[in-house]
């Protein structure tokens, strides 16, 4: 591939309090050379394992996080060479029932890259990328730190704050 070429790539990673927005990142993948933006939101459910979640609450290690996703954006253009821009949006905070926690949008000429890319970025999200989720459930059941099963940190405990348990991220 072309230094010019090379250069027109661009990853836009964010973490923010404030709602996310599918259009910002949409906005930040669209490209006349690409035929195809996939895209991925990840929503907080109103249970877990028959548990009432009223929300979640997210932490992250925000140099850790950008070094993560820029390696993870690294393989996904390694595997996917007609990627053409990679756009992570992370929620932190507070994230009531139904909100967006995660977006992600890949761009690529054609479909097929695009769609796998997002595939593989949530799940390397997942099990890299050092973002901690805790379940607030309603009716006083004790909150809980959770850690996804993929996770390549499993059965740590989270940096001040409680240990990790079983569960999903986004």
């Amino acid at each position: 591939m072309a230094a010019a070429e090379q250069q027109k790539k661009r990853d836009v990673f964010k973490l923010s309090r404030d709602r996310l927005s599918v259009q910002e990142v949409v906005d930040a993948v669209s490209s006349t050379s690409c035929g195809a933006i996939s895209i991925f939101l990840g929503t907080t459910r109103d249970s877990f394992e028959g548990r009432h979640v009223i929300g979640l609450e997210y932490e992250a290690y925000d140099a850790m996080v950008q070094s993560e996703l820029s390696k993870l954006s690294a393989d996904i253009r390694a595997r996917w060479p007609t990627v053409t821009h990679v756009c992570v949006h992370h929620r932190l905070g507070w994230v009531g029932v139904g909100e967006a926690s995660v977006a992600i949008a890949i761009s690529s000429p054609h479909r097929h890259d695009a769609q796998q890319a997002v595939q593989f970025c949530i799940d390397g999200i997942k099990t890299h990328v050092p973002i901690w989720k805790k379940e607030v459930y309603a009716e006083g059941e004790a909150a809980s730190w959770k850690e996804n099963k993929e996770c390549a940190w499993g059965g740590a405990k989270k940096q001040g704050g409680g240990a990790t348990e079983d569960g999903g991220q986004a």
